[in-house]
């Protein structure tokens, strides 16, 4: 089944599609599935209904190598070769075990990949500027095994069109969240924590969208390398540490927090290197007082973004809004330290808190839910992005396609 892409709206028709995310936490794979419809018409967004979501945890030693080589470890062009088709039989198992799971069979897939690096500040490389980014994952593995369309490496496109080549979900989050009357924000929470501010009545145009900083990212490190476990469950470290007001002070310092939209970061801002700078700077400290100043710096940054970049951006574009949600997604919304503070903090900006699953997806699945409607509007040669969001020049159709 070659990929076909179609320009006109009559020839869109619906689409079982399985949507694979694997995010900067490097903690395993998820995989939902979708049965995604045209619109009413041309200027209708596609319509969702949200099947099935299940997630894998990667291998050990596949997950230490990954992070291994996300925060920039010695390796080879033959071992990056070798991850890049251990990826793509990973997700391909995963796919095959959610369907059977479901009794369900994809007629398409959007694979997201995993980053292994994304830097879109120009560095200076053989002599020319250079921004880049990567995500690995042998597509042809999944399309040969599943024999259906898989449609991945997203980010590019919009790289070259001068974007930050994220974030992408804000396409979903318009084409699901939107209201008539009440502003939304919708804030992803995986290893980095992201927005997308959608004005109430506010058109595709109106969006503002950006990471905020680290969300579970610098917390993991520090459990890792600290306590040896991968994160903090439900915040109970967290809860019982202290924060460092000192440290604090100096961690607010860096210049990713005031920097104003559009901007996207990772494991090069905020990776393994980041969370030693922390230790370094807090030698002596107990590793629950350590894990409490991280999960107050992933809190404080999301508040602070919003107070400072997203409430503006709201009053300008939909002053007669009747209230302001903030909705989260992701890994973070489990840990209930971090929560708490999160809803602490907006209620003070008079916004509510809850997660995603009271509007119909769960928390888990949201971001493959998002590659899913990727890869379909790919599949009808529509553009994924949202110029808005990323900085972009144009909308642009995103993703390459690996076809039977």
């Amino acid at each position: 089944m070659a990929l076909k892409t179609k320009s006109t709206t009559g020839s869109r028709r619906p689409l079982i599609v399985a949507g694979v995310m694997s995010g900067t936490s490097a903690d395993g794979v998820d995989v939902a599935f979708c049965r995604i419809s045209p619109g009413r018409d041309a200027n209708t967004s596609p319509q969702i209904k949200f099947l099935a979501h299940a997630g894998f945890p990667y291998p050990r030693a596949v997950r230490t190598e990954l992070l291994r080589i996300m925060e920039g470890g010695p390796t080879t062009a033959a071992d990056l070769s070798r991850l890049n088709w251990r990826l793509g039989a990973i997700y391909a198992d995963c796919i095959e075990r959610a369907a059977t799971k479901f009794k369900l069979k994809p007629a398409l897939i959007g694979l997201h990949g995993q980053t292994i690096h994304h830097e879109t500040t120009q560095r200076k490389y053989l002599g020319s500027p250079v921004r880049s980014t990567w995500q690995i994952g042998e597509a042809a593995i999944i399309a040969e095994r599943l024999r259906c369309p898989v449609v991945s490496d997203f980010r590019p496109a919009d790289l070259a069109a001068r974007g930050q080549g994220a974030p992408l979900v804000p396409m979903l989050d318009y084409t699901l969240f939107r209201h008539a009357k009440r502003n939304r924000i919708l804030l992803n929470l995986g290893g980095i924590a992201n927005v997308t501010v959608i004005p109430a009545g506010g058109s595709i145009d109106s969006l503002l969208a950006f990471d905020t900083g680290p969300a579970n990212m610098v917390i993991d490190a520090l459990m890792q390398s600290e306590l040896g476990k991968p994160y903090d469950r439900n915040g109970a470290v967290a809860a019982q540490g202290e924060v460092l007001g000192d440290l604090f002070n100096q961690l607010w310092r860096d210049p990713y927090f005031s920097a104003p939209p559009p901007k996207s970061c990772g494991r090069e801002q905020f990776g393994a290197a980041f969370a030693q700078h922390l230790k370094h700077l807090a030698p002596k400290a107990a590793p629950a007082d350590l894990i409490a100043t991280a999960t107050l710096l992933t809190s404080t940054s999301v508040i602070e973004a919003i107070s400072t970049f997203c409430l503006p951006h709201l009053a300008r574009h939909a002053p007669k809004a009747t209230a302001t949600d903030l909705v989260a997604a992701g890994g973070g919304t489990r840990n209930r330290t971090l929560m708490s503070l999160l809803a602490e903090g907006v209620a003070d900006l008079n916004i509510s808190l809850s997660p995603t699953d009271s509007l119909g997806i769960p928390s888990q699945a949201k971001e493959s839910v998002a590659f899913a409607l990727l890869a379909w509007l790919t599949y009808f040669d529509l553009p994924g992005n949202i110029p808005a969001a990323t900085g972009a020049s144009r909308a642009v159709i995103l993703g390459k396609a690996s076809y039977v």
